[in-house]
């Protein structure tokens, strides 16, 4: 049995130190507590992989315990006054098991056990991955600590994992290519090629030749819908029976290959305009990826454009300049139809306008020439400050527009008239 860290906790000395015994017998390293106040601090001293702790104590019991504790190793609740409703709250509490007195030790030991395997089969996973993000650079790479990126970095770990083809949906710059090259990564092909490719560009003879060069690794098709019909037939073949038959050819080549592949627009659409074979979309899309735009993750924004203009300004070696509030606020108003990259572009226009010194993001948007600079008024300014913190409040209260009044300090007439009067889309937000 590996050696397992236990924090006991009961008020009774006789039966902490009938615990200590038995699970120290067992090969634990076991640290035990007169009381529950002092959990947390001794959780991160001790680092147990369970905890065992008495339901009825003074100044906290079991029961309140549970309700202290979070991202937390798992507790195994005992007690000598057991019954069914005590347990039921103790499992809806978060209670990993309920064990009655006078327990059985080996079912106690057994029990113990088994929390204490799965915590740390939990915990390896978290290790291993967080070590995937960061030799794939996920977190460099799409960057980004809104919810929508959060979980869009978990999703992409999980499916590289697989073999299984991937549809990357999502606007321009957006990231599609990013993503792609992360999936092979993070992938059991990761050694092998990964061969990127226009499929617009990609005739029905050139295929065979880009899936000989993609063997062992990966073959990512960009703008999918634009494919040719005589090359989606090939490509149809090549997912379906991992084969490819040149032109000419008699009999038909084997590859070993993962196809990805990446859309701006709807495949639905293409499909029901006649543009992309139905059956091939069902290849291609055996997991889907959907990538959000910008505009749909504003709390990304200030991020981004902190991390671009150290980049760029490292890159022009120059001192990045400081970003007013007001800057911020043109940044949080703008829609970003060209998303991440058309937010780089920006950042970049306004380092090289610090080097000449003059210029603020609002030139960098509007892409003024050098020297032809706008200068915001005050109206401009508060206008812009309100729809960010309008479209925050909207966002962060799902839409309940009683709620988000209340955030704001306003009436909900007030937030109506100002959402018409500063042109917001609350359907776009949430």
């Amino acid at each position: 049995m590996p050696e397992y860290r236990i924090l006991i906790i009961d008020d009774d000395r006789l039966m902490r130190n009938s615990l200590v015994d038995l699970i120290g017998a067992a090969g634990w390293e076991a640290k035990a507590l007169a009381r529950a106040t002092d959990t947390k601090r001794w959780i991160a001293q001790f680092e147990p992989d369970v905890i065992l702790s008495d339901v009825r104590m003074p100044e906290m019991t079991g029961l309140e315990l549970l309700e202290t504790l979070e991202d937390a190793p798992p507790v195994v609740l005992v007690s000598a006054h057991g019954d069914i409703p005590t347990a039921v709250d103790a499992m809806n509490g978060g209670a990993y098991s309920f064990v009655e007195k006078p327990f059985d030790p080996k079912r106690l030991l057994l029990i113990l056990s088994h929390a204490a395997e799965q915590y740390r089969m939990r915990q390896t996973n978290e290790r291993l991955r967080e070590r995937l993000l960061e030799l794939a650079g996920l977190d460099r790479i799409l960057l980004g600590q809104s919810a929508e990126m959060h979980r869009l970095r978990d999703t992409i770990t999980m499916v590289a994992g697989g073999d299984t083809s991937v549809l990357i949906q999502g606007e321009t710059g957006t990231g599609k290519d990013l993503v792609a090259n992360a999936l092979h990564n993070l992938s059991a092909r990761c050694d092998g090629p990964f061969v990127a490719v226009n499929a617009a560009q990609v005739s029905a003879d050139p295929l065979p030749r880009l899936a000989r060069s993609a063997n062992g690794g990966t073959l990512f098709l960009d703008e999918i819908c634009a494919c040719a019909p005589e090359t989606q037939a090939m490509l149809l073949r090549l997912i379906d029976k991992g084969e490819v038959l040149a032109p000419g050819a008699h009999m038909p080549e084997r590859v070993d290959l993962r196809v990805i592949a990446a859309t701006n627009e709807s495949a639905e659409a293409a499909v029901a305009e006649g543009r992309l074979r139905q059956d091939l979309l069902f290849r291609l899309s055996g997991f889907e990826l959907h990538l959000p735009p910008l505009r749909a993750r504003l709390d990304d924004v200030a991020m981004l454009a902190l991390r671009f203009l150290q980049e760029f300004a490292a890159l022009y070696e120059t001192d990045p300049p400081e970003m007013s509030d007001i800057e911020l606020s043109a940044l949080i108003a703008h829609d970003w139809p060209g998303n991440v990259r058309e937010l780089r572009n920006v950042v970049e226009r306004r380092v090289m306008m610090a080097r000449q010194g003059f210029g603020t993001m609002q030139d960098a948007i509007s892409n003024a020439p050098l020297g032809q600079t706008m200068r915001p008024g005050l109206r401009e300014a508060v206008a812009a400050f309100e729809r960010q913190m309008i479209s925050k409040a909207i966002t962060t209260h799902e839409g309940r527009m009683d709620d988000a009044a209340d955030a704001l300090g306003i009436g909900r007439r007030t937030l109506n008239e100002k959402i018409v009067k500063l042109g917001l889309d609350k359907e776009a937000l949430l």
